[in-house]
């Protein structure tokens, strides 16, 4: 049933794409250039095609439930390939001791096809950070990593709204659990105007429903609001599986996020 609710969605999205007139998609470009040019490069957890510009780099800071901390620095090497590491723990912030990430995790992006005005714009990429306590026995996160990833995304313009969809499919290397499924994901963010910004996230969770993993087969939704001060800083209140699907967990994650942009 999910994977027929996604393949309806992904087909409205391309679908619509044909629908929008050049007088729209010029409309978009104006509104960009007013509020910034650079892309969100990942939602939540969802990456986007996005790329941060050549020459630049950022500081990415999620603080999560549990009093755990990642910390990803991302750099714009070429105009269609970025990079990053990304390092942190579980209980950094409370009067426990911490537990560590077993090593930093890298993450690479490269966009084979840019955004047109029919076209959405595709990237392939690698994520090896996946977000709470590590598991040792499974040899996982709490919330596994996106691992080898394909990603569409396409920008539209709604009556002033700027809209990102974003569609993909990946395959994780967490798992030891025996969960090797193949996974989907879809995402959108909103810019309601120069200030304010909306994200919501479904992930099918279809590599973390067995009966030894941590899902219990709903799926992965994730939303969350952004105060964007500039360009280049925005601060995130996430909140993270909505729909509980993990075992011995029956509340909704709270997070708190800083994303900042800064050029060579």
């Amino acid at each position: 049933m999910k994977k027929v609710v996604f393949i309806t969605v992904l087909s409205l999205f391309l679908s619509q794409g044909l629908a929008f007139s050049q007088k729209v998609e010029q409309g978009k470009v104006t509104r960009i250039k007013e509020w910034g040019s650079i892309q969100p490069r990942k939602l939540i957890d969802t990456p986007t095609a996005g790329l941060l510009p050549r020459g630049s780099f950022d500081f990415d800071i999620k603080i999560y439930p549990g009093g755990g901390v990642i910390n990803t620095i991302n750099i714009g090497l070429m105009k269609r390939f970025m990079l990053g590491i990304s390092y942190g723990g579980a209980k950094l912030i409370s009067q426990e001791k911490p537990v560590w990430n077993p090593r930093p995790e890298i993450a690479a992006k490269i966009r084979l096809i840019n955004e047109s005005y029919l076209l959405p714009a595709f990237s392939l990429g690698y994520d090896g950070q996946g977000i709470g306590e590590y598991d040792d026995s499974l040899k996982r996160y709490q919330f596994k990593s996106r691992g080898f990833y394909g990603v569409v995304s396409k920008n539209y313009l709604v009556y002033d709204i700027l809209m990102g969809f974003h569609f993909g499919a990946n395959y994780s290397l967490e798992n030891d659990d025996k969960d090797k499924n193949l996974n989907l994901f879809m995402g959108t963010d909103i810019r309601f105007n120069e200030s304010i910004g909306g994200i919501l996230e479904y992930d099918l969770g279809t590599n973390d429903d067995n009966n030894s993993a941590f899902g219990k087969g709903r799926g992965y939704l994730n939303l969350g609001i952004q105060w964007i001060f500039s360009e280049r800083l925005s601060l995130e209140l996430d909140l993270r599986n909505v729909l509980q699907n993990t075992k011995n967990i029956s509340q909704i994650g709270r997070e708190f996020r800083i994303i900042y942009v800064e050029f060579f």
